[in-house]
């Protein structure tokens, strides 16, 4: 697909929409599910079992494209997505709403940053049965992130290796969008914005690339995360180290401090993104200044650069995700809940395939989980079917 021209490449999402559209509509005259609610925990079946073939002829990046925009144009029918958000929403009475750094949540599974780059399909999120939604990750300057391809499927492992490079359309643009939107405490499920550093600013003038996207995107954010941990930026992982760190986190807490001072604005929760790939000691250190600056969580955690087990002998740069990094993300959960003696909110990232794998994450400490990798290969309909999961489980206490 590299090697296509754009044309060819629309070309052939136009003809996979017809496929998938065709099979639709042959499902629909055969199959006659009784119930709303029974009809979707079908769907992840059907997903994997026919429509995941179609999707997986395609490059894995176009692929994406075109699922982002059926998404958004799902979120352009507001009354369609309504009428999917009641049979995806979580029974009355069963579950109660997440409350975490000053927000509400209906249900404990989010979309991780990286799907919603740009802010186009998060409106249809709800709809599919998300309780929250990080779009970004957005740079100060529009970037089209590193040569294709730069993103890799390994359906036996169910696994992603992608070294996409935040290719985004910028804070500014995004913000323009966004003001469109409805805004926060105006939405069906809270929105977070992940930014992070341009790959044009250099190490030296870092904060004041993240303090120029905080002030474009804080009014559009329920809350924002600072993504310091992406393994696809050259030296963006340097600034996890300790003095850099408290730089940034100073620079930003102190905006956040600003903005609350200015008439009808007020702070912003702010949450740190980390790599798996710290060591205990080095997480200590993070969260010194996660203290220090009083941010309101952690996100736990991004994409590995290890190989583990049968990636060994893979050799392709990028981030893995995916089931091979469920056992580090749960330690690290686990290490920063104990460290914190549970006061710091983790929203708990990584390896998320099933419900098991998600239970795994809350029982480890984390008070809210994202999946991503988890729905390329479980469908649209994964996180309703991984928060009912939870409910239930929560509910018998299993």
């Amino acid at each position: 697909m590299g090697n296509f021209s754009a044309e060819m490449r629309l070309g052939r999402v136009f003809e996979i929409k017809r496929v998938l559209f065709q099979r639709h509509a042959e499902i629909a005259r055969h199959l006659h599910f009784r119930g709303g609610l029974r009809t979707f925990t079908r769907m992840g079946w059907l997903y994997e079992n026919l429509f995941r073939r179609a999707f997986f002829q395609l490059d894995p990046e176009t692929a994406h494209e075109l699922s982002v925009h059926g998404l958004a144009l799902l979120g352009a029918a507001p009354p369609l997505c309504r009428a999917l958000e009641y049979f995806n929403r979580l029974p009355a009475g069963r579950s109660r709403p997440i409350e975490a750094f000053g927000l509400k949540f209906p249900n404990a599974v989010g979309l991780a940053a990286g799907y919603d780059k740009n802010a186009l399909a998060w409106r249809a999120a709800a709809a599919l049965g998300f309780g929250h939604v990080e779009i970004g990750t957005v740079t100060r300057l529009e970037q089209p992130g590193n040569p294709r391809p730069r993103l890799f499927r390994y359906p036996r492992q169910e696994a992603v290796i992608n070294r996409m490079g935040f290719n985004n359309r910028g804070a500014e643009k995004i913000a323009a969008h966004l003001a469109h939107q409805p805004g926060p405490g105006r939405r069906r499920i809270p929105i977070g914005i992940n930014l992070g550093k341009s790959k044009a600013a250099p190490l030296d003038q870092a904060v004041a690339d993240y303090l120029g996207s905080f002030a474009l995107l804080a009014d559009h954010a329920d809350y924002l995360a600072i993504n310091v941990s992406s393994p696809n930026t050259p030296d963006l992982r340097k600034l996890q180290d300790e003095d850099r760190l408290r730089e940034l986190l100073g620079a930003l807490s102190a905006a956040n401090r600003a903005r609350a001072t200015q008439p009808g604005k007020a702070k912003k929760p702010l949450l740190l993104k980390i790599a798996p790939d710290l060591s205990f000691r080095q997480i200590d250190a993070v969260l010194g200044a996660i203290a220090e600056f009083g941010l309101d969580g952690i996100i736990a955690t991004n994409t590995t650069l290890e190989r583990p087990g049968s990636f060994v002998h893979v050799n392709q740069a990028g981030g893995l995700s995916g089931p091979p990094l469920r056992r580090r993300s749960t330690e690290i959960i686990r290490y920063i809940a104990q460290a914190t003696g549970g006061r710091l909110p983790i929203i708990g990232v990584g390896g998320i395939n099933n419900a098991e794998s998600a239970g795994e994450k809350l029982d480890a400490g984390a008070t809210l989980v994202q999946v991503y990798t988890g729905m390329i290969y479980r469908g649209p309909f994964f996180a309703h079917e991984v928060a009912r999961a939870l409910s239930d489980r929560q509910r018998s206490g299993w």
